[in-house]
């Protein structure tokens, strides 16, 4: 039994991730930490998890982690994770990173998008961890920069394609749909009800940080250089993320073309279900799993191929994909402790 801890426990993707730890069959959920909520039992600051998760969250310390967890997850802000995770991994730890710190290989990237990166030399062991399309690193690694939600959900239904050279890679546009919860669970005007309740608003408009990383992760696996128009949105609804893509098709070629590109490439993959014909993704139907829904229609009146993907943003976007990762990490079968039956409503 692989003994696991979460720090940053009681934010939303932590919470998750104690849900989904607290039922997997083969690790023990030994440690979790709470800045915030040190010393408080977890069921009290989430009482849906009364009398089944009974830890105590701890304050955070390197030599009391490592005492009690052999695989960590960083379920912090941004820049606090690359503060702490050298030392956990210089004794041994195997570490997923919620956060973008480890996600880049390009450093300039993300101090242009967030702040100095003072752990640059992890970023070569580090592993990007969008487990249907980099199985094979994450076997082996030490240390995972677990996906963000938007670009979990871009990246999946366009990568086959463009592996595939299907699509003109200049045409690219993504717009995406986020529940509030993907704002983090600390107070903000923007997560208000009243600001967001019946409200439908587009932020950070061509210029949001998932940019750069969805588009180096695009360029790398084109095999040149792409750059996408990326246009989030905030949902008056708790969980779920819809992204509908648009992009011109590089060949002619019909819609049985692009559901066997999707379909070969997936194949096997567990947590990706492509739509059958003349249904589209609906987030409705992923909440609360580790699935990805992909569907499509392709346009032929202008060449254009319209692609649409679901994801709950907290579990295949966030707190799933970590656990995906984990299973994969420690050599298990990548559904264990993830394979929930979806709500029917």
């Amino acid at each position: 039994m692989t003994r696991v801890g979460v720090v940053g426990a009681t934010g939303y993707a932590g919470a998750e991730l104690v849900r989904i730890l607290s039922g997997h069959p083969d690790v023990e959920l030994t440690i979790i930490t709470s800045r915030q909520y040190a010393e408080v039992e977890f069921g009290r600051i989430y009482p849906s998890m009364k009398g089944v998760v009974s830890l105590v969250c701890e304050k955070f310390s390197v030599e009391n982690i490592c005492d009690k967890a052999d695989v960590i997850f960083m379920a912090l802000p941004h820049k606090i994770p690359m503060e702490l995770v050298p030392e956990l991994i210089k004794r041994g730890k195997k570490v997923i990173d919620l956060s973008a710190d480890f996600r880049f290989k390009d450093v300039s990237l993300y101090e242009s998008f967030y702040q100095a990166h003072t752990a640059k030399d992890l970023l070569k062991k580090a592993v990007y961890g969008l487990c249907e399309i980099y199985f094979d690193r994450i076997r082996d690694a030490l240390l995972i920069g677990n996906p963000g939600c938007y670009p979990t959900s871009v990246l999946l239904p366009l990568v086959p394609l463009l592996k595939s050279n299907l699509l003109d890679v200049n045409t690219i546009i993504a717009d995406s749909k986020s529940g509030v919860s993907g704002a983090g669970r600390s107070p903000s005007l923007v997560a208000h009800f009243c600001e967001a309740n019946e409200s439908l608003k587009a932020y950070k408009v061509a210029a949001h940080r998932h940019n750069p990383e969805m588009e180096e992760v695009l360029s790398l696996e084109a095999g040149e250089p792409v750059k996408i128009t990326f246009v989030p949105h905030l949902i008056p609804m708790t969980r779920g993320m819809l992204t509908t893509i648009y992009a011109n098709l590089a060949q002619n070629i019909g819609p049985e073309d692009i559901q066997n590109c999707i379909a070969s490439f997936y194949s096997g993959r567990p947590f990706i279900r492509i739509c059958p014909d003349n249904t589209l993704p609906d987030t409705l139907h992923v909440r609360g799993t580790n699935y990805c829904d992909i569907g499509f229609k392709l346009d032929e009146r202008n060449n254009r191929l319209i692609l649409i993907s679901a994801i709950d943003n907290l579990v295949k976007g966030a707190a799933g994909q970590a656990v995906q990762n984990m299973n994969i990490m420690l050599g298990l079968d990548e559904t264990k402790g993830l394979v929930s039956v979806p709500f029917p409503l």
